[in-house]
């Protein structure tokens, strides 16, 4: 279930980020700018559908907004990619792809 205050902080968050206002997200998601403000105060939530053109607005995945996560972007030289799992108990472990720049 997705947590309603958690994806409204972070939709608030994203969009003072971008500097753009209630309005301006509302006309670009094609709802209200009164949507919008519910969202935020976690008096309700985006409709489902609108979750992939919501993180597309903000290059950040489904995923990270409605866990409230926004992961921090960045490179780390020499690496493709950081794959992590989780196995049944629930920890975690990752791997790493070096197979662009192989390690020195």
């Amino acid at each position: 279930m997705m947590n309603q205050y958690v994806t409204g902080a972070v939709i608030k968050q994203l969009r003072e980020e971008n500097n753009m206002t209630q309005f301006q997200l509302a006309n670009k998601l094609g709802v209200s700018d009164k949507a919008i403000s519910k969202w935020e105060t976690g008096k309700g939530y985006p409709d489902i559908t609108l979750l992939e053109p919501i993180a597309d607005i903000f290059s950040i995945s489904v995923t990270e907004l409605i866990s409230g996560n926004a992961e921090a972007r960045f490179k780390i030289s020499g690496v493709k990619k950081i794959l992590f799992y989780c196995n049944k108990d629930g920890m975690f472990y990752s791997t790493i792809d070096h197979s662009i720049c192989p390690r020195d």
